[in-house]
């Protein structure tokens, strides 16, 4: 396995699971990862077809490609974990609820978690930092990365609903050191203008999709294949 095609943050766009069959049915790809918050955008909370919309979408989706890899978002976490955030909407919460559980219910039990690893490559909606591991598990030096990212993947909200988790980590912005360090990274939630790979050449962050207050994009609008056992990426053209 090598060529993984990744879909970043989808906050409420259903055409992103349409133009992303497309790309998927034009290549050859090994795998698929959804870097996770399916939910919530500006002014949308009382949007509730657009929720609706959004998991039939997901459903359809994973109904074509059931093996796909789902890492949990901050946002789908909120409802789940009734934790309150920025675009949060009670009206939508059953409709989150029961939305997020179908999905992780219709996947194999292994395919939804906060963190995958494929090879050489680690996935997450925001990125494994080296703080992170020692405040929960000290240097982690005791744990080889398959055994730390098992642990992770069993860790509850008091551990995870926290700024340096891999649902909330900001390593582009706060020069955090990602964990370890010699592997590559892909995450989402930091939104970028476009694929943006770090000057350390590890950390690739892929959320272009998300928008302004006023809607506007923010980023390109880009799908990427990383091939995980290279660690190169390249852009998916139409």
């Amino acid at each position: 396995m090598s060529k993984v095609f990744v879909i970043p943050d989808v906050h409420l766009k259903p055409w992103i699971f349409d133009k992303a069959q497309d790309l998927i049915e034009k290549g050859d790809y090994d795998k698929i990862v959804l870097l996770g918050d399916f939910v919530d955008d500006w002014n949308q909370e009382k949007n509730l077809d657009l929720y609706k919309e959004t998991f039939d979408k997901i459903f359809e989706f994973l109904g074509r490609y059931p093996d796909t890899l789902y890492c949990f978002g901050n946002h789908d976490l909120s409802y789940l974990f009734q934790a309150f955030e920025t675009g949060y909407s009670s009206y939508a919460r059953d409709i989150v609820v029961e939305g997020v559980n179908k999905i992780i219910y219709s996947l194999p039990s292994e395919n939804s978690a906060y963190i995958h690893r494929i090879e050489n490559v680690i996935f997450s909606h925001a990125g494994l930092t080296e703080k992170f591991v020692r405040r929960c598990f000290g240097s982690g030096g005791i744990l080889d990365i398959d055994q730390l990212l098992e642990h992770i993947n069993g860790l509850g909200k008091d551990k995870i609903w926290r700024d340096d988790s891999p649902i909330w980590a900001r390593p582009q912005l706060d020069n955090s050191r990602i964990y370890p360090m010699g592997m590559m990274q892909v995450v989402g939630h930091t939104p970028v203008e476009h694929p943006q790979l770090d000057s350390n050449g590890k950390l690739l962050t892929l959320d272009t999709f998300s928008t302004h207050y006023d809607g506007k994009p923010i980023g390109d609008q880009k799908f990427v294949c990383v091939d995980t056992l290279t660690e190169d990426w390249f852009i998916v053209n139409e």
